[in-house]
């Protein structure tokens, strides 16, 4: 265990407002993890070009497209889907009573003498738009049913049913990925807003916090992030390692509690050399959190991003715990705000989990 030496990261005034007015600097990953970098599709050419290749580039992964849209989206995929695939097929079944001479049949019970009606009381594009309804959903046939004695209905029919079922298969299997997609586990794992800098066990440490929100617990927790540095039109980026209390690099057996996962500040840090006094390189820290969902056993993974004005020096996080007048353990609501690591703490009433306190 090293302590802290003369040239660990200061903790003074200069220090700490010189992180507070770094230039502004544009993410590549949002607070809640989603990618703000944009890939232009192409270097020359024209807008209607590059909407042109998008979209093409879209229909090649269409499945994934459509796990991935937003629940509005996939909704209106939906809707709209059926709906265009009963219209296709009513002018489908309306081009077939015309060729057919159905439309001009006055009596469908009565057609005169070796006419032979494709589908009955197809007289109209709403009657077909109707008939091409309750051929979908299989709602039994009334008054409209399609000829035996007409092998053109008989094929019509066959390749509605056989598109019909490959859609309906195809959109239930993505409502079904939708659902159970380990991201939707993901949303309940929650960051610290702010990453801290202080002494953990004598040593200069970099700190963040991640709290599960949810009662379900994850196992085989492991925390990694990486380092994304700009100098000029170069971006550079290098791995940091963080550790969980004595259990070094292993990973977590039980994420039940807010765990608070610490990275050495050491010379030989990459981090280090960008939060020394008088550095103004532009980097942003990005934090991935994996995790095993215990019933499932399905991986899900989330992710934060942290500026220069996000890491706070001479700081720690308040204490993440406290025992009820029952005796039972609870959730402080402010175990992810942080407080000067100079403020006193009562080490009586403190019962330290994870190294944080307990009140």
């Amino acid at each position: 265990m090293t302590s802290k030496s003369k040239g660990s990261v200061p903790g003074d005034k200069a220090s700490s407002s010189l992180l507070l007015s770094s230039p502004p600097y544009q993410r590549l990953i949002t607070k809640e993890g989603r990618c703000a970098f944009r890939v232009p599709l192409s270097s020359s050419g024209s807008r209607r070009k590059s909407l042109h290749r998008a979209w093409l580039l879209a229909m090649q992964d269409l499945w994934g497209l459509l796990v991935n849209l937003r629940w509005r989206w996939t909704l209106l995929a939906f809707c709209s889907s059926f709906v265009a695939h009963w219209l296709f097929f009513a002018c489908l079944w309306y081009l077939l009573a015309h060729l057919n001479g159905d439309l001009d049949v006055q009596d469908h019970d009565a057609p005169p003498q070796g006419h032979v009606v494709c589908v009955k009381y197809i007289t109209s594009f709403s009657a077909a738009f109707s008939f091409s309804l309750e051929t979908q959903l299989t709602i039994g046939y009334g008054t409209m049913f399609p000829s035996g004695d007409c092998p053109s209905a008989i094929a019509l029919l066959a390749v509605q049913m056989l598109l019909g079922l490959m859609l309906e298969v195809f959109i239930t299997g993505a409502f079904v990925a939708k659902l159970s997609r380990p991201q939707k586990q993901a949303g309940a794992i929650q960051f610290s807003p702010q990453a801290v800098v202080g002494q953990h066990l004598g040593q200069t440490c970099l700190m963040v916090r991640a709290t599960n929100l949810l009662k379900r617990p994850l196992v085989d927790v492991k925390l990694s992030a990486v380092l994304y540095k700009c100098e000029g039109q170069a971006l550079h980026q290098t791995s940091l390692d963080f550790y969980l209390d004595h259990l070094g690099q292993k990973a977590c057996p039980l994420f039940i509690f807010p765990l608070t996962f610490y990275h050495p500040l050491e010379p030989q840090s990459p981090l280090y050399p960008a939060l020394c006094e008088g550095s103004s390189t532009n980097f942003e820290l990005v934090v991935f959190l994996s995790a095993l969902q215990e019933g499932t056993g399905d991986s899900c993974q989330k992710r934060t991003s942290y500026l220069r004005q996000e890491i706070k020096l001479n700081h720690c996080f308040a204490p993440a715990f406290r025992i009820d007048s029952c005796g039972r353990y609870t959730v402080s609501s402010q175990h992810l705000s942080t407080a000067p690591s100079n403020e006193p703490v009562n080490k009586d009433s403190v019962v330290q989990i994870n190294s944080d306190g307990m009140e």
